[in-house]
């Protein structure tokens, strides 16, 4: 039988640092050849990826430093839920001043052990930076001095082990969910943005669109409207996806909505607007827009492509210094091509299936997280023997 044994963290890590931000003001440290990642980026159990890149002349001019592959990161701030959330680095990325970097020795720590870890202690860190932080944020110290329970290190990776058959099954799931939308974004900009749909060689047009298409505003052909909910409605273990202006999406126990929609952001820290597509019960946010069709022609699933889209002209135009809103007005002045009713029609029946199976896969991806959670504390905890 194992021994488990009381530590700190910082006796079981050899490294914990957090990183900085290149200005944004100079475009030159931008859009390079190296990783840069943000709290917002800690919703998945790894990175392969970040979402911006900087320069070699951005890390020179900046207090960012490199957190490399393997590594843990954890936000250790962040709008509405991120703060507490960690990851694994599938690839080497340097890192902002909102994210703590975690190397662990490798003669006593199993790092996927320590991420499923810190996972289950989620709240628990919350309550902890809340208490010793006027800003609420995790620290380096704080994190250092952290107890933790820990086996040797072949139990840590048995441990490790179970729980990540149910993250494995996840990950497949997530990366097919990615191939269909992929699928249904490539048919959506070969016949309504490269307009070469079927029949598009017959095709007559005038003023820029084929015969029998037409451009409308969002106001006149699209519903939408803001949640009631505030941040603090989120709970851990919530019986309905609460869609917040965060790219991660929460739970909680009540539901404004039951139905097809989309779900857009409406406030950004950088203007990088969550968008999502659903088919359920549902709760969201006072600053998150609720889209649906006014009309049968078009269908959720367009919708959710046209918003995608629009996305970086939204960041572009969106209103405010610190924080970026996208403003009711806004999207009523935005056009939408409403195209030929046939045409449409037949773009709804193929990716409707395709949606179909998203939602499905989604529902696994549920089930299996809320058995790995059941899991979890009597692993972590010891009580369930390996």
């Amino acid at each position: 039988m194992s021994k488990w044994a009381d530590y700190k963290i910082g006796d079981i890590c050899c490294e914990i640092y957090s990183g900085g931000t290149p200005s944004t003001t100079h475009p030159e440290y931008w859009n390079g050849e190296y990783n840069w990642l943000s709290s917002g980026e800690t919703s998945n159990r790894y990175i392969f990826k970040t979402e911006k890149t900087i320069t070699q002349k951005g890390i020179d001019k900046s207090s960012t430093k490199l957190a490399k592959f393997g590594s843990l990161v954890i936000a250790s701030a962040g709008q509405g839920k991120t703060r507490g959330q960690v990851s694994i680095l599938r690839c080497d990325a340097y890192i902002n001043q909102s994210i703590i970097a975690l190397t662990g020795k490798p003669e006593l720590l199993d790092t996927t052990f320590l991420f499923y870890n810190i996972l289950l202690r989620y709240e628990e860190l919350r309550v902890r930076s809340d208490s010793s932080s006027t800003r609420g944020s995790i620290t380096t110290d704080m994190l250092k001095k952290l107890p933790i329970l820990l086996p040797d290190l072949a139990t840590q990776k048995r441990i490790a082990d179970i729980l990540s058959v149910y993250d494995d099954l996840i990950e497949a799931n997530n990366r097919k969910i990615e191939l269909l939308e992929q699928m249904a974004q490539e048919l959506y900009q070969e016949w309504f943005v490269r307009f070469r749909f079927p029949g598009y060689e017959k095709a007559k047009f005038k003023n820029g669109l084929p015969e029998g298409w037409r451009y409308g505003k969002f106001k006149d052909e699209l519903n939408y409207f803001t949640g009631k909910l505030d941040s603090n409605a989120a709970v851990q273990n919530g019986e309905y996806c609460f869609y917040t202006c965060a790219k991660t999406i929460y739970r909680t126990n009540s539901f404004c909505f039951d139905g097809e929609c989309v779900l857009l952001g409406g406030n950004n820290a950088t203007g990088d607007f969550s968008l999502f597509y659903a088919n359920e019960k549902l709760d969201a946010y006072q600053r998150t827009y609720i889209v649906t069709p006014q009309n049968m022609i078009l269908s959720c699933v367009y919708i959710y492509f046209v918003l995608k889209d629009y996305l970086l002209q939204f960041k572009t135009a969106s209103a405010g210094v610190t924080t970026k809103f996208l403003t009711k007005e806004m999207l009523n002045k935005t056009k939408i091509v409403v195209p030929d009713e046939k045409i449409i029609f037949r773009y709804n029946t193929v990716t409707k299936n395709m949606f179909e199976q998203i939602v499905l896969l989604k529902k696994r991806n549920e089930n299996l997280i809320a058995q790995r959670d059941m899991l979890l504390p009597r692993l972590m905890s010891g009580k369930l023997k390996v």
